[in-house]
């Protein structure tokens, strides 16, 4: 099983941008369907982006959609959320999950019982 270590949470200002980074531990990364979510004070765990194993399918909340980019680099066992147009609603903190039993698109419906979580890195967006 890997692990998971996310990277490049920050202050911003909206309308700004963010790279989010989230680096696996282990060999079998490519099998792994991986995603980002995300939790803002109060509030539950929400899904903000999904890609499949090769990185064909990629799937985005509404909410973020036109603004975020998931994209991953399987030689590197890394994922990314470049993080544009960001807005006060998108403080929160980011969480990497990985499962390798589930497609991009199942990942998409799931805010839990994913096979493996990173630590989580805070983004903050200052109006």
């Amino acid at each position: 099983q890997v692990q998971l270590v996310e990277s490049g949470g920050g202050l911003v200002q909206a309308g700004g941008s963010l790279r989010l980074s989230c680096t696996a531990s282990g060999r079998t990364f490519s099998s792994y369907t991986m995603g980002w979510f995300r939790q803002a004070p109060g509030l539950e765990r929400e899904f903000v982006a999904t890609i499949s194993r090769n990185g064909v399918f990629r799937y985005y909340a509404d909410s973020v959609k036109g603004r975020f980019i998931i994209s991953r680099d399987n030689d590197k066992n890394t994922v990314f959320l470049q993080m544009n147009s960001l807005k006060s609603e998108d403080t929160a903190v980011y969480y990497c999950a990985a499962d390798s039993m589930i497609t991009s698109q199942a990942m998409a419906a799931r805010t839990r019982s994913l096979e493996v979580w990173g630590q989580g890195t805070l983004v903050t967006v200052s109006s």
